[in-house]
Protein backbone atom coordinates (compact mmCIF):
# COMPACT_ATOMS: atom_id res chain seq x y z
CA UNK A 1 0.00 0.00 0.00
CA UNK A 2 1.04 3.65 -0.26
CA UNK A 3 3.56 5.17 2.08
CA UNK A 4 1.99 7.54 4.58
CA UNK A 5 4.81 10.10 4.53
CA UNK A 6 5.36 12.81 1.92
CA UNK A 7 8.67 13.87 0.46
CA UNK A 8 9.43 17.39 -0.71
CA UNK A 9 12.56 18.08 -2.74
CA UNK A 10 13.89 21.63 -2.79
CA UNK A 11 15.87 23.11 -5.64
CA UNK A 12 19.19 21.92 -4.28
CA UNK A 13 18.34 20.25 -0.98
CA UNK A 14 15.79 17.52 -0.21
CA UNK A 15 13.45 18.16 2.73
CA UNK A 16 11.55 15.19 4.14
CA UNK A 17 8.06 15.79 5.52
CA UNK A 18 7.23 13.05 7.98
CA UNK A 19 3.65 14.17 8.63
CA UNK A 20 0.80 12.01 7.37
CA UNK A 21 -0.96 13.61 4.38
CA UNK A 22 -3.56 15.95 5.75
CA UNK A 23 -7.30 15.83 5.11
CA UNK A 24 -9.47 18.68 3.91
CA UNK A 25 -12.10 18.31 6.65
CA UNK A 26 -13.35 16.03 9.37
CA UNK A 27 -16.19 13.60 8.97
CA UNK A 28 -19.12 13.57 11.46
CA UNK A 29 -17.93 12.41 14.86
CA UNK A 30 -14.48 13.92 14.41
CA UNK A 31 -12.87 11.14 12.36
CA UNK A 32 -10.58 12.34 9.58
CA UNK A 33 -12.26 12.40 6.17
CA UNK A 34 -10.55 10.33 3.48
CA UNK A 35 -8.39 12.14 0.95
CA UNK A 36 -9.39 12.34 -2.71
CA UNK A 37 -6.74 9.75 -3.54
CA UNK A 38 -7.86 7.40 -0.78
CA UNK A 39 -11.44 7.65 -2.02
CA UNK A 40 -10.43 6.98 -5.62
CA UNK A 41 -8.26 4.08 -4.48
CA UNK A 42 -11.15 2.52 -2.56
CA UNK A 43 -13.37 2.85 -5.62
CA UNK A 44 -10.74 1.23 -7.82
CA UNK A 45 -10.27 -1.61 -5.33
CA UNK A 46 -14.03 -2.22 -5.29
CA UNK A 47 -14.17 -2.48 -9.08
CA UNK A 48 -13.49 -5.65 -11.05
CA UNK A 49 -10.26 -7.40 -10.03
CA UNK A 50 -7.34 -7.19 -12.49
CA UNK A 51 -7.13 -10.10 -14.90
CA UNK A 52 -4.72 -12.85 -13.75
CA UNK A 53 -2.90 -12.55 -17.08
CA UNK A 54 -2.16 -8.88 -16.37
CA UNK A 55 -0.85 -9.71 -12.89
CA UNK A 56 1.37 -12.49 -14.25
CA UNK A 57 2.84 -10.24 -16.94
CA UNK A 58 3.64 -7.47 -14.46
CA UNK A 59 5.27 -9.97 -12.10
CA UNK A 60 7.44 -11.25 -14.94
CA UNK A 61 8.44 -7.97 -16.57
CA UNK A 62 8.63 -5.61 -13.57
CA UNK A 63 10.05 -8.11 -11.09
CA UNK A 64 7.34 -7.54 -8.48
CA UNK A 65 5.04 -9.78 -6.46
CA UNK A 66 1.42 -10.48 -7.25
CA UNK A 67 0.34 -8.38 -4.27
CA UNK A 68 2.45 -5.48 -5.48
CA UNK A 69 1.07 -5.82 -9.01
CA UNK A 70 -2.51 -5.68 -7.69
CA UNK A 71 -1.75 -2.66 -5.48
CA UNK A 72 0.04 -1.01 -8.41
CA UNK A 73 -2.96 -1.29 -10.74
CA UNK A 74 -5.34 0.02 -8.05
CA UNK A 75 -3.09 2.99 -7.25
CA UNK A 76 -2.56 3.80 -10.92
CA UNK A 77 -6.32 3.86 -11.53
CA UNK A 78 -6.71 6.21 -8.54
CA UNK A 79 -3.88 8.48 -9.73
CA UNK A 80 -5.47 8.81 -13.18
CA UNK A 81 -8.72 9.84 -11.48
CA UNK A 82 -7.26 12.40 -9.07
CA UNK A 83 -4.56 13.98 -11.26
CA UNK A 84 -6.89 16.25 -13.32
CA UNK A 85 -8.39 17.75 -10.14
CA UNK A 86 -4.98 18.37 -8.56
CA UNK A 87 -3.73 19.90 -11.82
CA UNK A 88 -6.69 22.27 -11.79
CA UNK A 89 -6.12 23.28 -8.17
CA UNK A 90 -2.44 24.05 -8.68
CA UNK A 91 -2.94 25.93 -11.94
CA UNK A 92 0.23 27.55 -13.27
CA UNK A 93 2.19 26.14 -10.30
CA UNK A 94 1.56 22.53 -11.40
CA UNK A 95 4.84 20.79 -12.30
CA UNK A 96 3.61 17.33 -13.18
CA UNK A 97 2.36 14.16 -11.50
CA UNK A 98 3.59 10.58 -11.67
CA UNK A 99 3.58 7.28 -9.84
CA UNK A 100 6.68 5.55 -8.52
CA UNK A 101 7.88 2.45 -6.72
CA UNK A 102 6.71 -1.17 -6.90
CA UNK A 103 3.16 -0.22 -5.90
CA UNK A 104 2.95 3.09 -7.81
CA UNK A 105 2.88 5.72 -5.08
CA UNK A 106 1.35 8.99 -6.32
CA UNK A 107 3.61 12.08 -6.47
CA UNK A 108 2.64 15.64 -7.41
CA UNK A 109 5.18 18.40 -8.08
CA UNK A 110 4.68 22.14 -7.66
CA UNK A 111 6.74 25.31 -7.96
CA UNK A 112 4.96 26.99 -5.02
CA UNK A 113 5.79 25.87 -1.48
CA UNK A 114 2.45 27.20 -0.23
CA UNK A 115 0.69 24.55 -2.34
CA UNK A 116 2.35 21.63 -0.53
CA UNK A 117 -0.49 21.38 2.00
CA UNK A 118 -3.18 21.07 -0.67
CA UNK A 119 -1.20 18.26 -2.33
CA UNK A 120 -0.90 16.41 0.96
CA UNK A 121 -4.61 16.83 1.61
CA UNK A 122 -5.31 15.20 -1.73
CA UNK A 123 -3.42 12.15 -0.46
CA UNK A 124 -0.34 12.49 -2.68
CA UNK A 125 3.32 12.90 -1.90
CA UNK A 126 4.61 16.38 -2.72
CA UNK A 127 7.75 17.54 -4.48
CA UNK A 128 8.87 21.16 -4.68
CA UNK A 129 10.67 21.97 -7.92
CA UNK A 130 11.92 24.99 -9.87
CA UNK A 131 10.14 24.75 -13.23
CA UNK A 132 6.41 24.42 -13.93
CA UNK A 133 5.14 21.83 -16.38
CA UNK A 134 3.96 24.65 -18.65
CA UNK A 135 7.50 26.05 -18.77
CA UNK A 136 9.01 22.67 -19.61
CA UNK A 137 6.38 21.88 -22.25
CA UNK A 138 7.00 25.27 -23.87
CA UNK A 139 10.70 24.42 -24.06
CA UNK A 140 9.93 21.06 -25.62
CA UNK A 141 7.70 22.73 -28.18
CA UNK A 142 10.57 25.04 -29.17
CA UNK A 143 12.66 21.97 -29.89
CA UNK A 144 9.76 20.55 -31.92
CA UNK A 145 9.72 23.74 -34.00
CA UNK A 146 13.48 23.79 -34.53
CA UNK A 147 15.18 22.49 -37.65
CA UNK A 148 14.94 18.73 -38.02
CA UNK A 149 17.53 16.80 -36.03
CA UNK A 150 19.69 14.43 -38.13
CA UNK A 151 18.84 10.78 -37.65
CA UNK A 152 21.03 9.16 -34.99
CA UNK A 153 22.27 12.51 -33.66
CA UNK A 154 19.27 13.41 -31.50
CA UNK A 155 17.01 10.35 -31.32
CA UNK A 156 14.47 11.82 -28.90
CA UNK A 157 13.57 14.63 -26.50
CA UNK A 158 10.85 14.78 -23.84
CA UNK A 159 9.83 16.34 -20.54
CA UNK A 160 11.17 14.24 -17.65
CA UNK A 161 8.88 15.00 -14.72
CA UNK A 162 11.10 13.38 -12.10
CA UNK A 163 14.18 15.47 -12.93
CA UNK A 164 12.08 18.58 -13.71
CA UNK A 165 13.85 19.10 -17.02
CA UNK A 166 13.66 18.55 -20.76
CA UNK A 167 15.82 15.53 -21.57
CA UNK A 168 17.54 15.54 -24.95
CA UNK A 169 19.01 12.17 -25.90
CA UNK A 170 22.22 12.45 -27.86
CA UNK A 171 24.05 10.08 -30.16
CA UNK A 172 26.51 12.93 -30.70
CA UNK A 173 26.55 15.20 -27.59
CA UNK A 174 28.22 18.11 -29.37
CA UNK A 175 25.64 18.06 -32.15
CA UNK A 176 22.88 17.76 -29.57
CA UNK A 177 24.17 20.84 -27.75
CA UNK A 178 24.11 22.71 -31.05
CA UNK A 179 20.53 21.51 -31.61
CA UNK A 180 19.49 22.88 -28.19
CA UNK A 181 21.32 26.17 -28.71
CA UNK A 182 19.73 26.66 -32.13
CA UNK A 183 16.31 26.46 -30.50
CA UNK A 184 17.28 29.31 -28.17
CA UNK A 185 16.41 27.46 -24.97
CA UNK A 186 17.34 28.40 -21.45
CA UNK A 187 20.08 25.83 -20.84
CA UNK A 188 18.93 25.44 -17.22
CA UNK A 189 15.82 23.67 -18.50
CA UNK A 190 17.67 21.00 -20.49
CA UNK A 191 19.63 17.85 -19.70
CA UNK A 192 21.58 16.28 -22.59
CA UNK A 193 22.08 12.54 -22.09
CA UNK A 194 24.21 10.21 -24.21
CA UNK A 195 22.17 7.52 -25.93
CA UNK A 196 22.70 4.67 -28.34
CA UNK A 197 19.03 4.63 -29.36
CA UNK A 198 18.28 4.60 -33.07
CA UNK A 199 14.46 4.55 -33.22
CA UNK A 200 12.82 3.36 -36.42
CA UNK A 201 9.29 2.46 -37.38
CA UNK A 202 8.73 -1.23 -36.68
CA UNK A 203 7.55 -2.45 -40.08
CA UNK A 204 6.37 -6.02 -40.81
CA UNK A 205 4.47 -6.12 -37.54
CA UNK A 206 1.14 -6.76 -35.83
CA UNK A 207 -0.06 -5.59 -32.48
CA UNK A 208 -3.11 -7.53 -31.50
CA UNK A 209 -3.68 -9.36 -34.81
CA UNK A 210 -1.72 -9.17 -38.04
CA UNK A 211 -2.95 -7.49 -41.19
CA UNK A 212 -1.31 -7.07 -44.58
CA UNK A 213 -1.07 -3.93 -46.69
CA UNK A 214 -1.16 -3.90 -50.46
CA UNK A 215 1.07 -6.57 -51.95
CA UNK A 216 2.18 -8.03 -48.65
CA UNK A 217 3.87 -5.78 -46.04
CA UNK A 218 2.57 -6.63 -42.58
CA UNK A 219 1.50 -4.42 -39.65
CA UNK A 220 -0.84 -4.75 -36.67
CA UNK A 221 -4.28 -3.86 -35.43
CA UNK A 222 -4.07 -1.34 -32.60
CA UNK A 223 -7.62 -0.97 -31.24
CA UNK A 224 -11.07 -1.51 -32.71
CA UNK A 225 -12.99 1.70 -33.45
CA UNK A 226 -16.19 2.91 -35.07
CA UNK A 227 -17.18 6.08 -36.90
CA UNK A 228 -20.95 6.18 -36.97
CA UNK A 229 -22.01 2.77 -38.25
CA UNK A 230 -18.64 2.11 -39.92
CA UNK A 231 -16.29 -0.24 -38.10
CA UNK A 232 -12.51 -0.32 -38.32
CA UNK A 233 -9.30 -0.09 -36.33
CA UNK A 234 -6.60 2.38 -35.34
CA UNK A 235 -3.00 1.68 -36.25
CA UNK A 236 0.33 3.34 -36.99
CA UNK A 237 0.54 5.88 -39.82
CA UNK A 238 3.81 4.51 -41.19
CA UNK A 239 2.03 1.22 -41.97
CA UNK A 240 0.12 2.56 -44.97
CA UNK A 241 -1.07 5.61 -46.90
CA UNK A 242 -4.65 6.74 -47.41
CA UNK A 243 -6.39 4.51 -49.93
CA UNK A 244 -4.16 1.47 -49.39
CA UNK A 245 -6.06 -1.83 -49.13
CA UNK A 246 -5.61 -4.37 -46.36
CA UNK A 247 -6.07 -8.09 -45.77
CA UNK A 248 -6.51 -9.76 -42.43
CA UNK A 249 -4.25 -12.32 -40.81
CA UNK A 250 -6.17 -14.99 -42.75
CA UNK A 251 -5.39 -13.21 -46.07
CA UNK A 252 -9.09 -12.38 -46.56
CA UNK A 253 -9.91 -8.90 -47.93
CA UNK A 254 -10.37 -6.62 -44.94
CA UNK A 255 -10.51 -2.87 -45.55
CA UNK A 256 -8.98 0.42 -46.69
CA UNK A 257 -6.91 3.13 -45.02
CA UNK A 258 -9.24 6.11 -44.54
CA UNK A 259 -6.61 8.44 -43.11
CA UNK A 260 -2.89 8.32 -42.41
CA UNK A 261 -0.30 10.78 -41.09
CA UNK A 262 3.46 10.11 -41.01
CA UNK A 263 5.95 11.63 -40.24
CA UNK A 264 5.03 14.48 -37.88
CA UNK A 265 2.45 12.10 -36.45
CA UNK A 266 2.25 8.32 -36.61
CA UNK A 267 -1.44 7.49 -36.73
CA UNK A 268 -3.95 6.01 -39.16
CA UNK A 269 -7.27 4.26 -39.25
CA UNK A 270 -8.63 1.51 -41.47
CA UNK A 271 -12.32 0.99 -42.29
CA UNK A 272 -13.20 -2.69 -42.54
CA UNK A 273 -15.81 -4.37 -44.75
CA UNK A 274 -18.88 -6.26 -43.55
CA UNK A 275 -16.93 -9.51 -43.19
CA UNK A 276 -15.17 -8.09 -40.15
CA UNK A 277 -16.63 -7.17 -36.76
CA UNK A 278 -14.63 -4.85 -34.45
CA UNK A 279 -14.37 -6.26 -30.90
CA UNK A 280 -13.17 -4.37 -27.81
CA UNK A 281 -10.35 -6.73 -26.82
CA UNK A 282 -6.58 -7.12 -27.22
CA UNK A 283 -4.91 -10.41 -28.11
CA UNK A 284 -2.63 -11.04 -25.14
CA UNK A 285 -1.14 -14.15 -26.73
CA UNK A 286 -0.14 -16.61 -23.99
CA UNK A 287 -1.81 -14.31 -21.44
CA UNK A 288 -5.22 -14.69 -23.05
CA UNK A 289 -7.70 -12.06 -24.22
CA UNK A 290 -7.60 -8.64 -22.51
CA UNK A 291 -10.82 -6.59 -22.37
CA UNK A 292 -10.64 -2.88 -23.29
CA UNK A 293 -12.59 -0.75 -20.81
CA UNK A 294 -11.82 2.79 -22.02
CA UNK A 295 -8.97 5.16 -22.88
CA UNK A 296 -8.16 7.15 -19.74
CA UNK A 297 -4.53 8.33 -19.90
CA UNK A 298 -2.39 6.55 -17.31
CA UNK A 299 0.02 8.66 -15.24
CA UNK A 300 3.71 8.78 -16.03
CA UNK A 301 5.30 5.87 -14.17
CA UNK A 302 2.28 3.61 -14.64
CA UNK A 303 2.67 0.06 -15.87
CA UNK A 304 1.74 -0.56 -19.49
CA UNK A 305 1.67 -3.70 -21.63
CA UNK A 306 2.06 -4.20 -25.37
CA UNK A 307 0.89 -6.93 -27.73
CA UNK A 308 2.99 -7.77 -30.79
CA UNK A 309 3.23 -10.63 -33.27
CA UNK A 310 7.01 -11.01 -32.98
CA UNK A 311 7.51 -10.95 -29.22
CA UNK A 312 3.99 -11.48 -27.87
CA UNK A 313 2.92 -9.76 -24.64
CA UNK A 314 5.43 -7.59 -22.76
CA UNK A 315 5.10 -4.96 -20.05
CA UNK A 316 7.03 -2.00 -18.69
CA UNK A 317 6.29 1.54 -17.52
CA UNK A 318 5.35 4.87 -19.10
CA UNK A 319 8.44 7.10 -18.85
CA UNK A 320 7.13 10.29 -20.46
CA UNK A 321 4.35 11.75 -22.54
CA UNK A 322 4.61 14.23 -25.42
CA UNK A 323 8.02 12.88 -26.36
CA UNK A 324 9.48 13.84 -29.73
CA UNK A 325 11.44 11.25 -31.72
CA UNK A 326 13.70 11.53 -34.76
CA UNK A 327 13.19 8.69 -37.27
CA UNK A 328 15.00 8.38 -40.61
CA UNK A 329 11.83 9.73 -42.25
CA UNK A 330 11.58 12.78 -39.94
CA UNK A 331 10.54 13.88 -36.47
CA UNK A 332 7.42 12.56 -34.74
CA UNK A 333 5.94 14.59 -31.86
CA UNK A 334 3.46 13.85 -29.10
CA UNK A 335 4.45 10.23 -28.46
CA UNK A 336 4.44 8.22 -25.25
CA UNK A 337 7.86 6.89 -24.22
CA UNK A 338 8.00 3.49 -22.46
CA UNK A 339 10.41 0.88 -21.14
CA UNK A 340 8.49 -1.90 -22.93
CA UNK A 341 10.63 -3.91 -25.31
CA UNK A 342 9.71 -4.48 -28.95
CA UNK A 343 11.19 -5.83 -32.15
CA UNK A 344 10.44 -5.53 -35.87
CA UNK A 345 7.08 -7.20 -36.34
CA UNK A 346 5.55 -5.52 -33.25
CA UNK A 347 4.79 -2.08 -34.74
CA UNK A 348 1.26 -0.71 -34.67
CA UNK A 349 0.26 -2.95 -31.76
CA UNK A 350 -1.85 -2.20 -28.71
CA UNK A 351 -0.52 -0.43 -25.60
CA UNK A 352 -2.86 -0.94 -22.65
CA UNK A 353 -2.62 -0.02 -18.95
CA UNK A 354 -5.00 -2.10 -16.85
CA UNK A 355 -8.12 -2.04 -19.02
CA UNK A 356 -7.41 1.41 -20.49
CA UNK A 357 -6.14 1.78 -24.07
CA UNK A 358 -3.08 4.04 -24.25
CA UNK A 359 -1.89 3.98 -27.87
CA UNK A 360 -0.43 2.10 -30.81
CA UNK A 361 3.20 1.08 -31.28
CA UNK A 362 5.20 3.58 -33.31
CA UNK A 363 8.86 2.56 -33.06
CA UNK A 364 11.77 2.07 -30.74
CA UNK A 365 15.26 0.82 -30.01
CA UNK A 366 16.72 -2.39 -28.59
CA UNK A 367 15.01 -5.77 -28.41
CA UNK A 368 13.31 -8.12 -25.98
CA UNK A 369 16.53 -10.01 -25.19
CA UNK A 370 18.62 -7.12 -23.91
CA UNK A 371 15.79 -4.62 -23.30
CA UNK A 372 14.84 -1.47 -25.11
CA UNK A 373 12.72 1.65 -25.39
CA UNK A 374 9.56 2.02 -27.46
CA UNK A 375 7.19 4.84 -28.29
CA UNK A 376 3.42 4.83 -28.80
CA UNK A 377 1.08 7.17 -30.62
CA UNK A 378 -1.65 8.06 -28.06
CA UNK A 379 -5.03 6.53 -28.90
CA UNK A 380 -7.09 9.53 -27.74
CA UNK A 381 -5.42 11.78 -30.33
CA UNK A 382 -6.29 9.26 -33.06
CA UNK A 383 -9.90 9.13 -31.87
CA UNK A 384 -10.15 12.92 -31.81
CA UNK A 385 -8.48 13.60 -35.16
CA UNK A 386 -10.65 11.13 -37.10
CA UNK A 387 -13.86 11.39 -35.06
CA UNK A 388 -13.66 7.76 -33.96
CA UNK A 389 -15.14 5.93 -30.99
CA UNK A 390 -13.17 3.26 -29.16
CA UNK A 391 -14.88 -0.14 -29.05
CA UNK A 392 -14.87 -1.48 -25.48
CA UNK A 393 -15.80 -4.65 -23.61
CA UNK A 394 -16.29 -6.89 -26.63
CA UNK A 395 -18.07 -4.22 -28.67
CA UNK A 396 -21.53 -4.48 -27.10
CA UNK A 397 -23.06 -1.51 -25.23
CA UNK A 398 -23.75 -1.99 -21.50
CA UNK A 399 -27.23 -3.29 -20.68
CA UNK A 400 -27.49 -2.56 -16.95
CA UNK A 401 -30.44 -0.11 -17.23
CA UNK A 402 -33.40 -2.50 -17.52
CA UNK A 403 -37.05 -1.96 -16.64
CA UNK A 404 -37.17 1.62 -17.91
CA UNK A 405 -39.80 3.07 -20.26
CA UNK A 406 -37.21 3.86 -22.94
CA UNK A 407 -33.57 2.89 -23.41
CA UNK A 408 -31.02 4.59 -25.66
CA UNK A 409 -27.54 3.45 -26.70
CA UNK A 410 -24.57 5.55 -27.71
CA UNK A 411 -20.81 5.86 -27.47
CA UNK A 412 -18.45 8.64 -26.43
CA UNK A 413 -14.76 9.46 -26.26
CA UNK A 414 -13.28 11.15 -23.19
CA UNK A 415 -14.68 14.65 -22.48
CA UNK A 416 -17.43 14.37 -25.11
CA UNK A 417 -21.19 14.95 -24.61
CA UNK A 418 -24.28 13.32 -26.09
CA UNK A 419 -27.94 14.34 -25.73
CA UNK A 420 -30.72 11.75 -25.40
CA UNK A 421 -33.09 11.10 -26.98
CA UNK A 422 -32.00 14.14 -29.06
CA UNK A 423 -30.64 17.65 -28.63
CA UNK A 424 -34.18 19.06 -29.03
CA UNK A 425 -35.47 17.04 -26.10
CA UNK A 426 -38.76 15.35 -25.21
CA UNK A 427 -42.06 16.37 -23.61
CA UNK A 428 -42.81 15.15 -20.08
CA UNK A 429 -45.81 15.69 -17.82
CA UNK A 430 -45.65 16.72 -14.18
CA UNK A 431 -44.34 14.03 -11.86
CA UNK A 432 -41.33 11.83 -11.26
CA UNK A 433 -38.72 11.08 -13.93
CA UNK A 434 -36.25 8.21 -13.47
CA UNK A 435 -32.84 8.25 -15.16
CA UNK A 436 -30.28 5.43 -15.31
CA UNK A 437 -26.87 5.53 -17.01
CA UNK A 438 -24.76 2.39 -17.54
CA UNK A 439 -21.27 3.35 -18.74
CA UNK A 440 -18.30 1.15 -19.68
CA UNK A 441 -16.20 -0.31 -16.88
CA UNK A 442 -13.14 1.68 -15.87
CA UNK A 443 -14.62 5.05 -16.89
CA UNK A 444 -16.37 7.99 -15.21
CA UNK A 445 -19.63 8.83 -17.03
CA UNK A 446 -22.12 11.41 -15.70
CA UNK A 447 -25.75 12.24 -16.55
CA UNK A 448 -27.54 15.61 -16.32
CA UNK A 449 -31.30 16.09 -16.67
CA UNK A 450 -31.91 19.44 -18.37
CA UNK A 451 -35.13 21.46 -18.75
CA UNK A 452 -35.81 24.01 -21.48
CA UNK A 453 -36.61 27.49 -20.20
CA UNK A 454 -37.20 29.88 -23.09
CA UNK A 455 -34.16 29.20 -25.27
CA UNK A 456 -31.89 28.04 -22.43
CA UNK A 457 -31.28 24.51 -21.14
CA UNK A 458 -30.88 24.38 -17.35
CA UNK A 459 -29.63 21.44 -15.27
CA UNK A 460 -32.36 20.36 -12.84
CA UNK A 461 -30.93 17.03 -11.62
CA UNK A 462 -27.78 15.01 -12.11
CA UNK A 463 -25.74 11.93 -11.28
CA UNK A 464 -22.04 12.79 -11.01
CA UNK A 465 -20.35 10.12 -8.90
CA UNK A 466 -16.80 9.02 -9.92
CA UNK A 467 -18.22 5.80 -11.38
CA UNK A 468 -19.34 4.61 -14.83
CA UNK A 469 -22.97 4.18 -13.67
CA UNK A 470 -25.50 6.73 -12.41
CA UNK A 471 -29.14 6.57 -11.25
CA UNK A 472 -31.38 9.36 -9.92
CA UNK A 473 -34.96 10.70 -9.94
CA UNK A 474 -36.51 14.14 -10.42
CA UNK A 475 -40.00 15.28 -9.38
CA UNK A 476 -40.83 18.29 -11.54
CA UNK A 477 -43.39 20.21 -13.54
CA UNK A 478 -44.43 19.51 -17.13
CA UNK A 479 -42.10 20.74 -19.83
CA UNK A 480 -39.43 19.91 -22.39
CA UNK A 481 -36.46 17.92 -21.09
CA UNK A 482 -33.36 16.15 -22.35
CA UNK A 483 -30.51 14.14 -20.80
CA UNK A 484 -26.88 15.14 -21.31
CA UNK A 485 -24.47 12.21 -21.07
CA UNK A 486 -20.90 13.31 -20.36
CA UNK A 487 -17.75 11.16 -20.57
CA UNK A 488 -15.75 12.73 -17.74
CA UNK A 489 -12.93 10.24 -18.32
CA UNK A 490 -12.55 7.16 -20.51
CA UNK A 491 -14.34 6.15 -23.68
CA UNK A 492 -16.80 3.54 -24.88
CA UNK A 493 -20.44 2.59 -25.32
CA UNK A 494 -23.23 3.38 -22.84
CA UNK A 495 -26.91 2.64 -22.24
CA UNK A 496 -29.34 5.27 -20.90
CA UNK A 497 -32.64 4.30 -19.30
CA UNK A 498 -35.45 6.87 -19.03
CA UNK A 499 -38.94 6.75 -17.54
CA UNK A 500 -41.07 9.91 -17.70
CA UNK A 501 -44.68 10.82 -16.79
Amino acid sequence: MLRRSAVTAGFALALTLVATPATAHAAPGGDPAPSAFATARAQAAAAAKPAPAMIDALKRDLGITGEQATARLINEAAAAKVEPAVRGQLGEDFAGAWVTGPTSEFVVATTDSTKITSILRAGAEAKLVKHSLATLEAARERLDAAAAAPYGVVPSWYVDLRSNSVVVLAGDPAAAEAFVNAAGLDRALVRVESSTERPRPLYDVRGGDAYYIGSGSRCSVGFSVTRGTQGGFATAGHCGTTGASTKGSNQVAQGTFQGSSFPGNDYAWVAVNSNWTPVGVVNGYSNGIVQVGGSADAAVGSSVCRAGSTTGWHCGTIQARNASVTYPEGTITGLGRTSVCAEPGDSGGSYISGSQAQGVTSGGSGNCSSGGTTYFQPINEILQVYGLTLVTGGGNPPTGCTGYQNTYNGSLTSNQNAYQPSSTGYTAGAGVQRICLDGPNGTDYDAYLQKLSGSTWTDVASGTTPNPDEAFTYNGTAGTYRVRVHAYSGSGSYTLGLTRP
